[in-house]
């Protein structure tokens, strides 16, 4: 390599970090302060920033050559340059896209490049350390962006713990909340909430990953590992295949979700583009199983609505059930038409999602008859029971007052929140198929089978002891929390429980003691969040990747029962 082609990859770096200091100092310009920038400025700020894009695109050129393959994925900039300079009042939008390209570079360069740093280089090699510092590096940061004035409404103050606990929330996918969502923060704000949803409902390794092979990037065995272990995937499969899927199926679906919502939304608002945004902010979040709403009350208003109980339950379902289901599900029926052909953990998440869905709607409308339903129409009790049926499964959203559930409501709401969704989904909990698993143990157990079967095939033994573990881990997880829980915080038992519960398994529902809690009540809600959407067994696999045995013991029975 010459010297000329050196110093045009160094300059060419240059510039790459020009941009990344000058999309900050943009966005902090419009966005973050709440001073007002005159105008002239920002135009100043614009047009450098458009010609250092402009010259990077050149020096990019000339170091590529003119290959159509090479040369097309460079339309996403020329588009917007071309909007930035051509368009009126568009520095926003030129802003917006400036930072997202950026920080995908950073994602791209750090996260997968061929090159890493040796930091970066040990977590990838774990794959689980790797997850828990992805989730805990996206919630550091979305804390710091919500502790900016502009992200707060003014005679409003975020606090601290109030960010950490309200960044956790988003990036795992909770719900839970100290400050109403929609009167507390800003537009900013809150759109950094939904950023903070849609990173942690599909993971910052997946995100990363999928864009960079939808821009030609080649995913290594490594990367392969990790996106594994988010979504988790146990079988072998086309990792890029899935990877791409993922945020198709997930912009889709939430595409869809705000078009149908909007039907309802456009005759509640006044402003149309209040009815947009408040349609893209629920699907988003239904969808990711989220739970933040921007209504006061989330959707107790919407009680009797059948398109909002229609669209809001079924993006929490589909959320729910996982992409390698999704992903399944679209290959057997659309390419074979034969739901035979379904994979034993796609039957397996279906099924049990079913069979749950049903249960608590009956336990649900029997609880809660004479109780928080009473007065309530026949078609209400219905609508109600089965969308606490499904909000209980990881979602939170509500369109009854939890603060008024009966003790067996709470009973099954716990149960349910603990359960949670299935692998590879945006929800929580120990899992569906975690559940299947021990039912089909102790059932083969009782029937004297020393296989454990299901849908004709056996379960695998290393699939029992994580199971069992995971039980193990979990249970001790959520005991010990709650123990502190009761030490440290007023609250009556049944609000504790389902508090720690709601917290576990990444649900959001609340009995209205979230806001109320002490700042080290809240720290353990937020701990309890943040292993809830990691999970113990990916904690427990972090902790003894590294201490293997390579020998056994002798065989002795003991007594059991």
């Amino acid at each position: 390599m010459n010297n000329k082609i050196r110093f045009i990859l160094k300059f060419e770096r240059f510039i790459a970090i020009l941009l990344n200091l000058f999309a900050v100092i943009n966005i902090l310009l419009l966005f973050i302060t709440s001073i007002k920038t005159e105008q002239s400025l920002i135009d100043l700020y614009t047009n450098i920033t458009i010609f250092s894009l402009i010259l990077y695109l050149i020096l990019r050129i000339l170091r590529v050559g003119f290959s159509f393959v090479k040369l097309r994925d460079l339309f996403p900039d020329i588009l917007f340059i071309c909007i930035g300079l051509f368009v009126h009042d568009s520095e926003r939008v030129f802003q917006f896209y400036l930072l997202g390209r950026q920080t995908f570079i950073l994602i791209r360069k750090f996260a997968l490049g061929s090159y890493k740093g040796e930091f970066l280089d040990k977590l990838s090699d774990n794959p689980a350390v790797f997850v828990l510092f992805s989730f805990f590096l996206v919630i550091f940061i979305g804390s710091l962006l919500l502790l900016l004035p502009s992200a707060t409404v003014s005679g409003e103050d975020t606090s601290i713990i109030g960010a950490l606990f309200t960044s956790t929330s988003a990036t795992c996918v909770t719900g839970l909340i100290v400050y109403d969502t929609g009167t507390h923060f800003t537009i900013f704000g809150q759109l950094i909430i939904l950023f903070l949803i849609q990173i942690g409902g599909l993971g910052i390794m997946t995100i990363s990953s999928a864009f960079a092979i939808m821009l030609g990037q080649k995913m290594t065995l490594r990367n392969e590992s990790l996106i594994q272990n988010v979504i988790g995937e146990s079988n072998k499969i086309d990792m890029i295949s899935l990877a791409k899927n993922i945020v198709i199926v997930t912009l889709a679906f939430e595409f869809l979700g705000a078009v149908i919502i909007f039907l309802t939304f456009k005759n509640t608002f006044l402003f149309s583009d209040k009815a947009i945004y408040y349609s893209i902010f629920h699907s988003i979040s239904s969808f990711c199983n989220a739970g933040f709403s921007l209504f006061h009350n989330n959707f107790m208003d919407f009680r009797s609505n059948l398109n909002i109980n229609f669209i809001i339950t079924s993006l929490i379902i589909f959320g729910g059930i996982g992409f390698p289901v999704l992903v399944d599900i679209k290959k057997s029926f659309f390419k074979y038409f034969k739901i035979s052909r379904l994979s034993l953990h796609s039957k397996i998440v279906l099924s049990s999602t079913i069979i749950l869905l049903f249960l608590g709607t009956i336990s649900f409308f029997i609880a809660e008859y004479n109780c928080e339903m009473k007065g309530f129409s026949m078609p209400d009790r219905i609508f109600a029971s089965y969308f606490q049926s499904v909000t209980t499964r990881t979602a939170g959203f509500n369109t009854i007052n939890n603060a008024n559930l009966s003790k067996a409501s709470v009973l099954i709401s716990c149960i349910l929140m603990y359960i949670g969704a299935s692998p590879g989904s945006t929800g929580g909990g120990i899992k569906t198929t975690a559940l299947v698993v021990i039912f089909v143990s102790v059932l083969a157990m009782f029937r004297g089978n020393k296989d454990v079967n299901v849908f004709k095939r056996k379960v695998s033994e290393e699939s029992i002891y994580k199971v069992m573990a995971l039980i193990a881990a979990s249970i001790t997880l959520i005991s010990v929390m709650i123990f502190l829980l009761l030490l440290i915080e007023p609250f009556t038992f049944e609000q504790t429980v389902f508090e720690a519960f709601s917290a576990f398994g990444t649900v959001g529902l609340s009995m209205g003691i979230t806001p109320f809690l002490s700042n080290l009540g809240k720290v353990v809600i937020v701990l309890l969040m943040y292993f809830g959407r990691v999970g113990p067994l990916t904690l427990i696999f972090a902790i003894s990747e590294s201490k293997k045995t390579k020998f056994t013991y002798i065989e002795e029975k003991i007594s059991i029962g």
